[in-house]
């Protein structure tokens, strides 16, 4: 920024050409010089000048000329900040494209569907998946939107006035350096910019604890549909219990989004600052934005682990809709007899009812408790309540789920 600034200064004929060549020939900073001056100076920027005019003499008096701090941290941080932005979409690609995969290969895989953590009616795994991949989609473009607003800079000076260096030198420098200006800088970029980044941040780490909460309820034991890859020659579960294989790694993606999330809350803190700027801001900002890309692109890489290695127990997800007898199918003969003419209530409780009978064991199976309910043969028939209480059903609704992954999926 600096060498860029010079530059700018050179080309508008403020400073000499002589001056941003000498500081052009610069191409390293001696970070133990600028720590050793700062102890001195207590000022970060103005020992990072300090020690950079020494190194180029050429340039020594028109080094930060017309510059305050905030001139070239932010700018510099609107760059760091976008570079890192494009490294999380290009991860959250290969994420994402992970999960369209498996979404794919299990289209079909019918499974319970559950909610408040009960039995509900039948879905596939892919739909499941479906539902990851759209969710992935919405955080990338969330990154991309908070992308651009993040991705600016300012020359404006002191107050945002431009007292030292006018626009033109502004316009020069940031065109150099891609980025763009800053219309409502004081003397910073303003951090609701910074904010919904992290926001963004924060909500992707929400999808990616999502994923790894669902593969932590899969992997329980008494559900066992999914597991986390294990490397059971080598791998120890548990330094007590040697049958145990825990789910670790969905663990860790959950417990370090809840950072993501915390760091955002602190720069949401951070934009609110007294008149044209304080540095309440500063110090929490050197922890919480390189801590949170470095945090996002961990989970990033440890949920399409998980997704890639996945361990799929098709055979249990069955097992585990056979063991529900039939009444996951409730809802659909609760339509089929309010469709045949039975009040609603009256439908609900006759099926309620009968579910009951198979939990409380007086029947074998959902079919069995309607079979003996005269008005439930009258209206729709016994092979129309075995055939609505058939296990292998599978819901009619996938294709439209798939719609638009297929689209994704291309003519192959």
């Amino acid at each position: 920024v600096e060498q860029a600034a010079l530059r700018a200064m050179a080309d508008e004929g403020i400073a000499p050409i002589e001056a941003a060549d000498a500081l052009e020939a610069l191409t390293s900073v001696d970070v133990a010089c600028v720590l050793e001056r700062e102890a001195q100076t207590r000022h970060d920027v103005a020992a990072f000048v300090d020690v950079i005019a020494q190194d180029a003499p050429g340039a020594a008096g028109w080094v930060h000329f017309g510059l305050t701090s905030s001139d070239v941290v932010d700018t510099a941080l609107g760059m760091a900040l976008r570079d890192a932005s494009v490294s999380v979409l290009a991860n959250l690609t290969t994420l994402r494209d992970a999960v369209l995969q498996r979404a794919v290969e299990h289209r079909e895989t019918v499974m319970l569907g559950r909610t408040h953590g009960m039995p509900a009616e039948v879905t596939t795994f892919g739909a499941k998946l479906a539902g990851w991949w759209h969710q992935l989609g919405r955080d990338n473009q969330r990154i991309v939107d908070a992308m651009g607003g993040i991705a600016v800079g300012k020359l404006s000076g002191a107050v945002g006035t431009y007292s030292g260096v006018g626009p033109a030198v502004e316009r020069r420098v940031l065109d150099q350096l891609g980025l763009q200006r800053d219309p409502s800088a004081t003397q910073i970029v303003q951090r609701d910019r910074h904010a919904a980044l992290l926001q963004a941040l924060a909500l992707h780490a929400a999808t990616l604890e999502r994923i790894a909460l669902e593969i932590r309820h899969l992997q329980r034991a008494e559900v066992g549909e999914a597991n986390e890859p294990f490397a059971a020659r080598e791998q120890k579960g548990s330094s007590a219990m040697p049958h145990k294989r825990n789910p670790i790694v969905s663990e860790q993606v959950c417990g370090l989004a809840r950072l993501v999330r915390a760091n955002a809350n602190a720069a949401v803190e951070n934009v609110a600052l007294w008149h044209e700027r304080d540095i309440s801001h500063s110090s929490i900002e050197r922890v919480i934005l390189p801590d949170s890309f470095l945090v996002t692109d961990y989970l990033q890489s440890k949920v399409t682990w998980l997704i890639d290695g996945l361990v799929v127990d098709e055979a249990r997800m069955r097992a585990n809709v056979a063991a529900q007898r039939g009444t996951i199918a409730s809802q659909r003969v609760l339509l089929e007899l309010v469709a045949a003419g039975m009040l609603r209530d009256d439908a609900y409780r006759t099926v309620q009812s009968a579910a009951a009978e198979v939990r409380d064991g007086s029947r074998s199976d959902f079919a069995a408790a309607l079979a003996d309910r005269p008005a439930v043969v009258e209206l729709i028939g016994l092979d129309r309540v075995r055939q609505l209480c058939d296990p292998g059903w599978a819901p009619g609704g996938i294709a439209a789920i798939f719609a638009e992954l297929d689209a994704s999926c291309g003519p192959d």
